[in-house]
């Protein structure tokens, strides 16, 4: 019993670290809540859902597989080779022989290498077509979700799910479901070939199994929950820099550089703290792998060289020196694998984790979406009706209460009001943008809701206040649908709104870089873009909210020449303060608190003496006094 106690020692201090972590597992899976755990999907169901994306390679992945397992076939084969050469060596040496089991080692080794290297090339080829395809079904899905859902998304997250969460899918597909099916083929193939050398050893090597088990059970748990973190904190960052960055010039402006400083720092504390629990996690497990590994090897060192010395055998079997070198060489190539394991988990738990993400973006079904066989008309004739609309955007706090109106096709309409009066809403249910809790929006006699959105959309052409420009060149920002233009065509709408005025003057003319979000342009030009961008589509109804607010009044008065221009081609809604733009139009519509209180043109609403006509005289008092001035 006392040549054993070694052993017993060992198997000791093995089952110590085992209940320790056993307890440390059921006291944090006690307390999900307090660590603030969440119910998140299945394995399966992510494995389910994100695997349609690798049938279409099917014949692909059966080439990889076909060549992992030539590439595995190596790990099980080498050591029986080694063995077989240490025997030779010892019983009989011959010259001939050992250049024969050295050169089927060799051949063993290079046919491992080339199919490896297959193997890596067809799945980074399968992985990048995978990655694309995910790509771009998540920025479709994030494009069909109405303005509602997206104003309630940080761009940040978003950004996130499609450029560092789809990176993190993709390895499913190229290193971890054929490293996982690979080390498991080794590690089974390596006990095959145990058992049929010495089975007794082969048992002694199995009681360390369960342990192995029982480790990863646990890492598993832990590992899914740090990863959530780093993936939760990472979201973090990414939003905070998206809103701080687009707005460094206001933390400028008003020297708040330190307060921002302390608030990344919080978000960069709170991204290390997750990332040093990741690393806690992986520093724990592979050490705890690895002792169990040396373990075995002192257990096989021991009962081998005990039994080879003293010419002694082990349940009832022969342990020769051949016996203890396969036996050497397959406990590293057996540990190794599970070891792998641990890189392995890291990656999947990662995938897992942004396939959460992505997938709970890809769940969010669009609130605005077309009916069966929607209606889906070449024009319109831009005759609108809203009969007794009631519109909220949160439950029953009403920003519009029982509003209808008329607009007759190509008549130009105005609203006007107080900030926050329920105009620009208006516009926005008008191209359905949002839908209507009660009531109907009529467009030619349509419900709205039976218009194929993107058609009904094509049909407006809107100029708002805040005008986006993309990165690229003032063309494109003016074409920017698919349809091509000519350039004389696109000179032609640049003339119309009198955006050929500074165009000309720059060196590369329609081809002159845009920068980010148009910054390299003034406000004023800006708008003369979005102006130009919507006359060359030729809507049937165009819509200016609030258009004319950030341009000068020398450029006001060219537009007031093309807004009357404008007004021929089809039905016109506008929302101005200024009351000078729409003087012109054929209808007025005063709104206050959500409810029209007036209507007319503009000689009507002043003889009226009303609402229309108070705003009208402060307006131009002011203008007086800031003349004075």
């Amino acid at each position: 019993m006392r040549e054993y106690l070694p052993l017993l020692i060992a198997g000791a201090m093995i089952g110590v670290v085992a209940t320790i972590l056993i307890i440390v597992f059921l006291c944090i899976k006690d307390r999900k809540e307090a660590f603030g755990f969440e119910r998140h999907m299945k394995d399966s169901e992510i494995i389910r859902r994100i695997g349609k994306y690798a049938k279409k390679y099917w014949k692909r992945y059966i080439l990889i597989f076909f060549l992992m397992i030539l590439a595995a076939s190596s790990e099980v084969l080498s050591p029986l080779i080694v063995g077989n050469i240490e025997k030779i060596v010892k019983d009989r040496f011959e010259l001939s022989e050992l250049f024969i089991r050295v050169g089927a080692y060799v051949v063993v080794v290079l046919v491992s290498l080339g199919c490896s290297y297959l193997q890596a090339l067809q799945l980074t080829k399968i992985g990048q077509m995978i990655l694309t395809e995910i790509r771009e079904d998540l920025f479709t899905h994030i494009e069909s979700l109405s303005h509602d859902q997206l104003h309630h998304i940080p761009v940040g997250t978003l950004v996130t799910r499609e450029a560092n969460d789809t990176n993190a899918i993709s390895t499913i597909f190229t290193n971890i479901l054929v490293n996982l099916i690979k080390n498991c083929f080794i590690v089974f193939g390596i006990l095959g070939a145990m058992f049929m050398i010495n089975y007794a050893l082969t048992l002694v090597v199995l009681c360390f199994v369960p342990f192995i088990v029982l480790f990863t059970v646990i890492f598993r748990n832990f590992a899914r929950r740090s990863f959530r973190q780093v993936k939760d904190a990472t979201t973090g960052m990414n939003i905070f820099l998206q809103e701080n960055l687009s707005g460094i010039k206001i933390t400028q402006i008003f020297n708040n550089e330190q307060k921002k400083l302390g608030e990344f720092r919080e978000c960069n504390k709170k991204l290390e703290k997750a990332r040093s629990s990741q690393l806690i996690v992986f520093a724990v497990f592979r050490p705890i792998v690895y002792m169990l590994y040396i373990t075995s090897v002192l257990f096989l060192l021991y009962i081998g060289a005990k039994g080879y010395i003293k010419d002694e055998s082990f349940m009832g079997l022969v342990i020769t020196s051949e016996i203890v070198v396969s036996f050497y060489m397959y406990l590293q190539k057996f540990f190794n694998p599970i070891q792998n394991l641990a890189d392995i988990f890291h990656q999947l738990q990662s995938a897992f984790a942004s396939a959460e993400k992505i997938l709970s973006v890809m769940d969010m079904e669009p609130t605005i979406k077309n009916c069966e066989d929607p209606y889906a008309p070449e024009h319109i004739r831009g005759e609108i009706e809203f009969k007794n609309v009631w519109f909220a955007y949160d439950k029953e706090d009403w920003i519009l209460k029982d509003v209808s109106f008329h607009v007759n096709p190509k008549e130009t309409v105005a609203f006007v009001g107080a900030t926050g009066a329920g105009k620009t809403t208006i516009l926005s249910l008008v191209c359905r943008d949002y839908d209507i809790q009660k009531g109907e929006i009529l467009v030619d006699g349509v419900d709205v809701r039976k218009y194929d959105m993107h058609v009904l959309r094509k049909h407006f052409g809107q100029m708002l206040q805040d005008v986006f420009l993309f990165a690229g060149t003032i063309k494109s920002n003016i074409v920017l649908r698919e349809e091509s233009f000519t350039d004389e065509e696109v000179w032609e709408a640049c003339r119309y709104v009198n955006a050929d005025s500074f165009i000309e003057k720059l060196p590369g003319k329609l081809e002159e870089e845009v920068r980010e979000r148009g910054n390299n342009f003034s406000a004023g030009q800006r708008q003369l873009l979005s102006f130009a961008r919507t006359i060359i589509h030729k809507p049937d109804v165009m819509i200016l909210d609030e258009a004319t607010a950030n341009i000068d009044t020398e450029t006001e008065q060219l537009i007031q020449n093309s807004l009357e221009k404008m007004m021929n081609i089809g039905t016109m809604l506008i929302v101005a303060h200024r009351l000078s733009t729409i003087q012109h139009a054929d209808k007025i519509i005063v709104i206050n608190h959500g409810e029209i209180i007036e209507e007319g043109n503009h000689f009507e609403l002043l003889e009226k003496r009303g609402a229309y006509y108070e705003l009208y005289r402060l307006q131009y008092e002011e203008q007086d006094e800031a003349a004075g001035k």
